[in-house]
């Protein structure tokens, strides 16, 4: 696992970015009927429309989805989807090693 921050214009959007980023579009739109997680590590509000809030619009969209988000001092949801939603304020490696322990 790796830590993205954006700190300049070149915010993770290389080749293999966008690479990534066809192969999760074509993912989600092949599942978007289905049981789905969308586990949500870390994501602070600096920039939540790349990964928050299009996890909780789909989760919205579909009722078989449920939204997880691990993240200390940051973990909620919107509160349409409370109820298919699991939030987690601790610290993200404390609850890894607790996982697999």
């Amino acid at each position: 696992m790796c830590v993205n921050l954006r700190i300049n214009n070149n915010f993770v959007e290389d080749e293999d970015w966008h690479f990534a980023a066809e192969n999760y579009s074509r993912y989600i739109q092949n599942h978007k009927d289905s049981r789905i997680l969308f586990l949500e590590l870390g994501v602070g509000c600096n920039t939540p429309t790349i990964i928050k809030y299009p996890f909780w619009r789909m989760t919205y969209l579909n009722p078989q989805a449920v939204y997880a988000c691990i993240n200390l001092g940051e973990a909620d949801t919107a509160k349409e989807i409370e109820p298919r939603s699991i939030c987690i304020d601790e610290d993200i490696g404390k609850v890894l090693r607790e996982i697999v322990a």
